[in-house]
């Protein structure tokens, strides 16, 4: 029996000029990662499904995700074409993507977002895939780049929307960034919220930030952090 081909086609309306194009996905039979992180980054044996998630129209190269709206507004549209899209040179990202075809597609859809504007949440979520595309390469110092700029977006998110919402994955986010980056108080702070906050009945996130303290104390101790006796940073 032939290996099921990993990619296929799907047609796209462009949400700013209306042209339809193809894209390509990952079969779903096929997404299953090997392993993740603790910030959710998956790996898989073969086609990398992340590597598809941003759709570019080949005809105005406005990028966008599963998540953007279906149409832009005419400020919107007024916005792109002046920061981004009057100086597109028309380009096919239809096909198979490479690791360098796929960054360059989030950095457009990042352009493209930053451009009209778009939701704190879109713009963290790219910020954090361009995060994720240069840890697959081991550039630690793109990588921490780039979790700063998401986290910096992932907090702006919470503090419009998720104080109310009690957003739990939000605020494991928010706290595993932390710990990535080196900042620990910060990190512990963020996981005792989720943990210790009655209100929060999303028992999966808890028990990963009950996880992610308990490597947050060994990390510290690797790096000869002074701990109090409930696992703070001394003077936090």
């Amino acid at each position: 029996m032939p290996d099921l081909i990993p990619l296929y086609s799907i047609k796209v309306k462009c949400c700013n000029c209306e042209h339809e194009f193809s894209t390509s996905r990952v079969r779903p039979s096929l997404k299953k990662a090997i392993r993740r992180d603790a910030d959710f980054c998956a790996y898989y044996k073969n086609e990398n499904p992340d590597y598809y998630v941003v759709r570019v129209c080949p005809s105005c190269g406005f990028a966008s995700t599963e998540n953007s709206a279906d149409k832009l507004t005419d400020l919107q549209r007024k916005a792109f074409n002046e920061q981004v899209g009057k100086r597109w040179k028309s380009r096919d990202f239809g096909d198979k993507r490479s690791w360098e075809t796929a960054l360059e597609t989030y950095k457009l859809a990042l352009l493209c977002a930053q451009s009209i504007n778009d939701k704190d949440r879109i713009i963290a979520s790219l910020l954090h895939h361009i995060a994720w595309l240069y840890r697959y390469q081991g550039n630690t110092e793109q990588e921490q780049r780039f979790l700063r700029y998401s986290l910096a977006e992932y907090v702006k998110v919470y503090e419009k929307d998720g104080i109310a919402g009690n957003d739990a994955r939000l605020m494991y986010l928010i706290g595993e960034l932390n710990r990535r980056i080196g900042e620990f108080s910060v990190a512990v702070m963020w996981f005792s919220r989720l943990i210790n906050d009655q209100k929060i009945m999303d028992a999966a996130m808890i028990r990963a930030a009950r996880e992610q303290w308990v490597v947050l104390r060994e990390q510290m101790r690797g790096e000869a952090v002074d701990i109090d006796a409930d696992g703070l940073p001394s003077g936090s």
